[in-house]
């Protein structure tokens, strides 16, 4: 199946969707200065990994100036049924959940409902004294007091010291059932989980380091907290009905099973078709399950489209349409860097973190183009997004491939998008 794309694969896609909300134009790609002949590399490149059996289908969105100036479909929705790649395909999106759920945290904060600074404990009172183990010479670890409380701002930032459950107290996690972002075999409600979490040691003390793990998952059982609505209905009602993003949900509806990508796994000797089940490298139970855990850290499932129009509210300023998410100021505030005191964060020098996405520091860091302020971060079934408020550019590439062995294709979509940009 050929790659799809440009002008009138997206004039096509927008005509066949429900007229639910207003959409973002459409138009030649030369008319928010991206040339056409240029962004063929992208397509041909693409293609190319699809033929060659390294990706078994995509989803490639560029829109500049609040205009979709790329919409490219590669590959297929299911490779053993022979499903081509629709552009509304929805994909599990893993910890591109967790930008979704911070911009939740900020919104309370902005209707006076909390403050990022408050511990923790405030809203989910078992967090009030955590424990932290500490690793010992020679092995084992012992169990110390944590120094002071968790506050929200630390789980936005992932500095709250809480992994996912594969540190020095691992035993502890396997014996609770805590282990791994995947969630949505769980029968029990997500607070009931952050709860049980609480009374774990956790890998690092809060705010001495980067620990990438559950605390949006605990984010999620705040806003509960802070709220009174189940996350869902939260997250539907203030983020997902205003931006029009009607495919963005934790469970797909039995009706859009159907547009459901399938999962591949890639060891480096080709593609093999997930199992089906419960497990982080599965088809998983989005469709068919106890629909019962919100995971806010890694639960998603949504389309190319809808997280671009995320995005773009992002891009915006904190509005899409006229209608208004976030104030200017809480976005200039979650778009910079605040680990930058974190002296063992990530990649040194060249990235950061906000309250919700990770931020580009050093334009030009890893060979790559980009410009500092960009803001980006993925998910585990290799799907991965950007904006660049500079370019004024939002690019999500959404595909289902876990583990993703010998591809190399987000560092080529990100030369793919810029190189075809001449003004």
């Amino acid at each position: 199946m050929k790659g799809r794309y440009l002008s009138l694969a997206v004039l096509f896609w927008l005509a066949v969707l429900p007229l639910r909300a207003q959409e973002l134009p459409s138009g030649f790609p030369e008319d928010v200065g991206i040339s056409s002949e240029r962004l063929e590399r992208l397509t041909r490149v693409f293609q190319g990994y699809v033929d060659e059996g390294r990706l078994p289908g995509a989803v490639v969105y560029v829109a500049r100036g609040e205009q979709v100036a790329y919409l490219g479909t590669f590959g297929h929705l299911d490779r053993e049924r022979g499903v081509p790649m629709p552009a509304d395909a929805l994909f599990r999106i893993a910890s591109q959940s967790k930008a979704v759920i911070s911009i939740g945290i900020l919104i309370l904060q902005e209707q006076g409902k909390l403050l990022i600074g408050d511990p923790v404990s405030n809203y989910l009172p078992e967090w009030a004294q955590t424990t932290v183990a500490v690793p010992k010479e020679g092995g084992g670890y012992d169990v110390v007091p944590a120094r002071r409380g968790i506050r929200i701002r630390d789980l936005l930032t992932h500095t709250a010291g809480v992994g996912y459950g594969y540190g020095p107290a691992a035993e502890r996690w396997k014996e609770a059932g805590i282990q791994g972002w995947y969630f949505a075999h769980r029968e029990e409600p997500i607070r009931e989980t952050v709860r049980r979490m609480a009374a774990l040691p956790m890998e690092r003390q809060p705010g001495e380091a980067y620990v990438y793990g559950y605390s949006t998952d605990i984010l999620g059982a705040v806003i509960e907290a802070a709220d009174g609505r189940p996350l869902d209905v939260f997250l539907r009602e203030e983020l997902f009905e205003p931006l029009g993003m009607h495919d963005t949900a934790f469970y797909v509806d039995p009706s859009k099973a159907g547009r459901l990508a399938t999962v591949y796994s890639s060891r480096g000797n080709g593609l093999e078709r997930a199992p089906d089940g419960a497990g982080m490298e599965t088809q998983g139970q989005y469709v068919e399950g106890p629909r019962a855990s919100f995971s806010g850290g890694a639960g998603l499932v949504s389309t190319a489209r809808d997280y671009g129009r995320f995005l773009q509210m992002i891009v915006n300023g904190g509005e899409l349409f006229g209608t208004r998410i976030l104030s200017p100021t809480t976005v200039d505030l979650l778009s910079r860097n605040h680990v930058q005191h974190i002296a063992d964060y990530g990649v040194a020098g060249g990235t950061g973190f906000g309250l919700a996405f990770g931020t580009l520091e050093n334009e030009g860091r890893f060979g790559q183009p980009g410009y500092a302020g960009s803001l980006t971060w993925g998910g585990a079934y290799h799907t991965n997004y950007w904006i660049d408020p500079v370019q004024d550019l939002v690019v999500v590439y959404m595909t289902q491939v876990i583990p993703a062995q010998g591809l190399d294709d987000h560092g080529k979509l990100r030369t793919l998008v810029y190189q075809a940009i001449v003004e």
